[in-house]
């Protein structure tokens, strides 16, 4: 470009000396003479107009997301037998899972003077543990010689011996007076000794388990039980030796498929005061295959069992079958059980038992069908219909005397359809009920005419509920149509309809101190679990509950 103007320069001025020269040819030089430069365009181009963007965040979305979460209920099934209730109609544990590691909670009432309940837990928890629990009360109803205590205290720890590998160890003893109130006529006359029971229970047991799998996939636990009971009564004693040791070990294969070997003893000793001894021994064998997949968990085994050296071959068959969502999980089984035969569980059962002259374990074989599952995240169901085949079943009549105590006898053979179902609704731990119904139409009943003491019809139903952070409300309801009893003249009778409502309070006062309220059968109903043998009224318990060390 530059090149090109000096070139146009040049041009001009040659162009313009030419024209000087001929001017001056043709005009006068006299004259004054003058010169005209004519320079060339010069193209220039314009400034280029720049962009400018400003930087901003783009708009907050303020839109709250709906996350919906559906978590099934986990539920344990276990073999229904019908509960146990004692005629104390009282409920005085605390309304949730004790979370505080050391505590004591006292209180009286108008039935109960004094009551105390503790708990001390000292150790990590994860290599060492030791909890220690006491109870103790001693009660008393309007009615002559009513009277029930209890001392009960338990310790158990653990201890890791190894990366893998924890001992456990539990001792404990339970000593329980209960009073032969229920005699027929009242106006008989007996002193407090004569009317006495006692019973005592030390138990011990120790376990032995592989926390994680071995390098073949074993899991094992093996166990030893030792129980001694002790029953005595001014006429006579009885002392009862349990042992039970259990040997089970599990092989997996990946993630779908295992294999269940266990080997199970339970012998007892029993021996009653001017009597001959009873021995009485079960030994099991439980092996099966596993099968879990996320909609199909199946259990296929056999029970070999010998029952005081007799064998008895019972099935072991458990399915679930399930939907991918877990709301609805069909559940069935072909399964069989024994239920020992001790005086120590039966006392647990009716505590005015006299001393048996014979103990049989029960044998049980079901068929079952049902279904449990989740609706609406928060609602939980289950049903279930099952068919029993129960043999030596054991059953309790009064005596024939006062029917002050009752008689074990036992029937050969007896049939029984069970129906039974619950509803549940849960939110975390702040809400929880639960309400259940069991009927059992006893089909036949081999050598006795009516299924003594078992209820044809149960109704249960429970509510927790955490009002505010320092307030916890509970309250249960039990009830049932009346179990068939015998008088004392051999007629069968069919025992009252009952039901039973109380409910408890917590409130915490300070971070060491809570109060509680406790009412058992606020609608004061004086029904009879055992015949001739009346339960408390409307009674009321309250104290404070101590908690140590709490920051």
């Amino acid at each position: 470009m530059n090149n090109m103007r000096v070139i146009g320069k040049t041009i001009a001025l040659g162009a313009g000396f030419i024209s000087l020269c001929l001017s001056g040819m043709a005009q006068d030089s006299s004259k004054k003479k003058t010169i005209d430069i004519t320079s060339t365009f010069k193209p220039v181009l314009r400034d280029a107009v720049k962009l400018n963007f400003s930087a901003a965040l783009p708009a907050m979305d303020s839109t709250k997301p709906v996350l919906n979460y559906s978590i099934p209920v986990q539920q344990v099934k276990l073999p229904y037998q019908p509960g146990t209730l004692k005629p104390v109609a009282m409920q005085i544990d605390s309304l949730f899972p004790w979370k505080n590691s050391q505590y004591v909670k006292v209180g009286a009432g108008n039935n109960h003077l004094p009551y105390a309940q503790a708990g001390f837990n000292f150790g990590d928890g994860k290599s060492s543990f030791l909890n220690l629990y006491g109870e103790v009360f001693a009660s008393k109803g309007k009615l002559d010689f009513q009277k029930h205590n209890l001392v009960d205290v338990t310790a158990r720890g653990g201890q890791m011996i190894s990366e893998d590998h924890q001992v456990t160890a539990k001792v404990g003893f339970k000593g329980e007076d209960y009073f032969l109130y229920g005699y027929r006529p009242t106006t008989l006359d007996f002193s407090k000794r004569e009317l006495r029971q006692q019973f005592q229970t030390i138990d011990g047991e120790i376990t032995l388990r592989n926390t994680d799998p071995s390098d073949f996939g074993l899991s094992y636990q093996p166990s030893i039980r030792v129980v001694s009971f002790r029953h005595k009564n001014e006429d006579s004693s009885a002392r009862e030796q349990n042992f039970i040791f259990k040997l089970p070990v599990q092989k997996t294969f990946g993630k779908s498929f295992g294999i269940n070997l266990a080997f199970i003893g339970d012998m007892t000793h029993y021996k009653a005061q001017d009597k001959s001894a009873i021995k009485n021994n079960l030994f099991q064998l439980a092996p099966s295959l596993l099968l879990k997949t996320p909609n199909v968990s199946i259990q296929t085994g056999i029970l070999p069992s010998w029952d005081n050296s007799v064998f008895h071959m019972l099935p072991n068959i458990l399915a679930d079958f399930t939907t991918n969502d877990k709301r609805f999980t069909f559940q069935a089984g072909y399964i069989g059980y024994f239920n020992k035969g001790s005086m120590q569980r039966f006392s647990t059962i009716n505590p005015w038992i006299a001393q048996p002259s014979q103990l049989l374990n029960t044998r049980i074989v079901e068929l079952y069908g049902g279904f449990k599952g989740v609706l609406a995240q928060h609602f939980t169901y289950n049903a279930k219909l099952g068919v029993q085949k129960q043999r030596n079943v054991n059953l309790f009549v009064n005596d024939f005397r006062d029917g002050k105590t009752f008689e074990t006898v036992y029937a050969p053979e007896m049939d029984v359809v069970t129906v039974h179902g619950e509803i549940g609704y849960n939110k975390g731990e702040k809400f929880a009920f639960s309400s259940g119904v069991t009927y059992n139409n006893f089909v036949s009943v081999e050598g006795q005419s009516k299924a003594w003491g078992l209820f044809p019809l149960e109704l249960h139903a429970n509510l927790r509920w955490k009002v505010i952070d320092d307030l916890y409300f509970k309250t249960d309801f039990i009830g049932w149509d009346g179990p068939a009893y015998r008088n004392l003249a051999g007629e069968d009778r069919k025992g009252d309809q009952a039901y039973d409502l109380s409910a408890g309070l917590e409130f915490k006062v300070t971070r060491s101190f809570d109060l509680w309220l406790q009412m058992n059968n606020i609608l004061n109903n004086r029904y009879e679990r055992w015949n001739q043998y009346q339960v408390y009224g409307f009674n009321v318990m309250g104290g404070i509950i101590f908690r140590f060390n709490q920051k």
